[in-house]
C-alpha cells in the first residue's frame, strides 16, 4: 500500500475548518486552500530575518525550476507585492523602455483588454490584435501584424484568458515572435503550475503568474521570471517607484531576498508550503492531469443538466468552463437564483464576463477533486430537475 502524501493526509483536518470554509470556491483565484497551507500563515515573520529571506530566495529559485527545466540559469524570478494585476503592470512598466518601445497585444478577452488599459494608463505606444471574446489568439494574424508594423518591439498575450477559459496556442504564437526578433511577455496568471510549459525552450522573456492560482497559495503577492540579461536591460524603465521590477529585482538579488518595502509574510510562507505540496502531488504535469479530470467531470456533468459549454473542447483550458444559459423557454434561469443555491450546498461558482453571450463560469483549480465536481453536478442537477418541475 503505497504511503499516503502529507499534503492529502492533512486535507483530512479540513473539516476543523468548515466553519471558516463552509464552501468550495470554484474560480480561477483565489481558490481553496488545503488545512496546511492556511496553517502556514499562524506564525509570525520579521522581513529583515535572514531565516524569512532565506525561505524568500527559495521560493525564487524553486519558481524558475518550474518555469525553464531545460534551462533555469538562464533565467530569475523577482516577487512583488499586490494583486496579479500590480506584477503585470510592474512587468509592462519595467520592460518596455521611455523611447523606442511598442508594445503589440493580442486581445480576446478581459484581461488582454486589461493589459491595453496599463499601455494607455502608462504612456506606451502600443497596438492591439484583437481576436474578439469567443476566438483563439491566432498566430497568423500576429505575423501579418509584426511584419507590417517594424516599430513594434515587444508582444504581449494571456496564455489563459479567463473570461471565456480559452487556451491560447502559445508554442505557435511564441514561435511567430522570436522568428521576428521581438521580446515576448506572457500573462499566465491562470495558467502556470496548472499546464506544464517551459519558458527556455518556447524563448519566452517575461512570464507573470500569482500566488493565489494555480501553486495553490493565497493572495498577496505576483512573481515575474525573467531572463536575466532582459531584465539586467532594464534599469532605467520603470514608470513607477513601488512597481520598478527592476530595482525590486537588484534587491532582492543584493540582499538575499529582501523586498524592498515590506512582504506579505505571512502569504509567502503559505506560498512555501504550496510549493511543497505540489511537489508532493508530482509536479506541474501531475496537477495539470487532476485540473484536466476535474474539468472533464464538471463537463459532463454539466452536459447531463443540460448546460452547453461556451468553447470547442479543442479550446478549453483545464482553469476554467464558461457554460451557456439555458434556452429561454427550456427552463427558468435566473444566474443570482441558481449561485445562490449552490453556495448553500457548498460551492460558489463564477457570473460571466462577455457580450457575446449569457454565461456563468466554474472553475476546476485549487484543493479540488473530480469528486467534488460530482457533486457539484449532481447537485445542479437536482436544482435544474426542480426548476422543471416548477
Amino acid at each position: 500500500m503505497s504511503q499516503q502524501p502529507a499534503s492529502a493526509a492533512v486535507r483530512q483536518d479540513d473539516a476543523a475548518l468548515s466553519v471558516q470554509n463552509p464552501y468550495l470556491l470554484l474560480t480561477p483565484g483565489p481558490l481553496s486552500t488545503t488545512a496546511s497551507v492556511k496553517g502556514a500563515m499562524l506564525r509570525d515573520w520579521c522581513t529583515w530575518d535572514k531565516e524569512y529571506n532565506a525561505l524568500v530566495q527559495s521560493i525564487r529559485s524553486r519558481l524558475t525550476a518550474l518555469a525553464a527545466p531545460s534551462d533555469p540559469s538562464r533565467y530569475t524570478t523577482v516577487l512583488m507585492q499586490g494583486s496579479g494585476t500590480f506584477s503585470v503592470e510592474a512587468t509592462i512598466g519595467t520592460a518596455l523602455p521611455r523611447q523606442g518601445g511598442k508594445l503589440a497585444v493580442l486581445t480576446n478577452g478581459a484581461y488582454g483588454d486589461r493589459i491595453v488599459q496599463i499601455a494607455e494608463r502608462l504612456g506606451i505606444d502600443h497596438a492591439a490584435v484583437a481576436f474578439g471574446e469567443v476566438a483563439q489568439a491566432d498566430p497568423r494574424a500576429l505575423d501579418a501584424a509584426l511584419s507590417a508594423d517594424p516599430s513594434i518591439t515587444h508582444v504581449a498575450l494571456v496564455h489563459c484568458e479567463t473570461t471565456t477559459g480559452i487556451l491560447n496556442p502559445l508554442e505557435e504564437i511564441a514561435a511567430v515572435v522570436k522568428r521576428h526578433g521581438r521580446v515576448f511577455i506572457v500573462d499566465a496568471m491562470s495558467s502556470f503550475g496548472g499546464v506544464p510549459l517551459d519558458m527556455a525552450a518556447l524563448d519566452i522573456d517575461w512570464l507573470i503568474s500569482s500566488s493565489n492560482k494555480c501553486i495553490q497559495g493565497v493572495p498577496g503577492f505576483g512573481f515575474v521570471l525573467v531572463k536575466r540579461d532582459v531584465i539586467e536591460a532594464c534599469g532605467d524603465n520603470a514608470r513607477s517607484l513601488s512597481l520598478d521590477l527592476y530595482d525590486q529585482w537588484l534587491t532582492m538579488e543584493q540582499q538575499g531576498g529582501k523586498w524592498r518595502y515590506t512582504s506579505p509574510t505571512h502569504v509567502v510562507r503559505a506560498f512555501d508550503q504550496a510549493l511543497i505540496e505540489l511537489e508532493e502531488e508530482g509536479g506541474i504535469e501531475a496537477r495539470h492531469r487532476r485540473y484536466t479530470d476535474n474539468q472533464r467531470a464538471l463537463a459532463a456533468g454539466m452536459a447531463q443538466a443540460g448546460f452547453a459549454p461556451l468553447l470547442p473542447a479543442s479550446w478549453q483550458s483545464p482553469i476554467i468552463t464558461a457554460f451557456r444559459y439555458p434556452e429561454q423557454g427550456e427552463v427558468e434561469f435566473d444566474f443570482a437564483s441558481f449561485y445562490g443555491d449552490l453556495k448553500s450546498e457548498g460551492f460558489v461558482i463564477y457570473p460571466g464576463k462577455i457580450s457575446a453571450a449569457d454565461t456563468f463560469r466554474i472553475g476546476s483549480i485549487g484543493d479540488v477533486q473530480p469528486g467534488d465536481m460530482v457533486r457539484l453536478t449532481e447537485a445542479v442537477q437536482r436544482r435544474m430537475a426542480e426548476a422543471g418541475r416548477a
